[in-house]
């Protein structure tokens, strides 16, 4: 990969561009709460080739929600708990409207 092609990759969300030092940073929280974020398997960090936690945009975005609701005193396994399932019915829902417009449009008369 050139210079040019990691640059690009920069507005990727799911790209490892952060360390677990800058991550910690970013975040405000330790390198021990995202080490517990990945023993929870909330999220998976990837590894450099020598082996470091590299963390892309969509898991910090997912780590500040686990920080929030762990600074409301949620124990972090919970917190990781509410976050899957929110996650999940999200998806349901999006499946579910989905669903629901294309029945309709197949069927606008039973939609009336």
């Amino acid at each position: 990969m050139t210079a040019d092609d990691s640059f690009g990759r920069l507005d990727d969300d799911d790209y490892p561009a952060y360390t677990m030092g800058r991550a910690a940073e970013m975040l405000g929280t330790t390198q021990g709460f995202l080490r517990a974020l990945g023993e929870a398997r909330l999220i998976t960090p990837l590894r450099s080739d020598g082996g470091h936690r590299r963390y892309s945009r969509y898991q910090l975005r997912i780590a500040a929600r686990a920080r929030e609701f762990v600074d409301q005193g949620t124990p972090i396994e919970s917190a990781c708990r509410i976050i899957v399932l929110e996650d999940q019915l999200e998806e349901a829902q999006r499946i579910n409207a989905e669903y629901r417009r294309s029945t309709e449009s197949s069927n606008p008369t039973a939609a009336a």
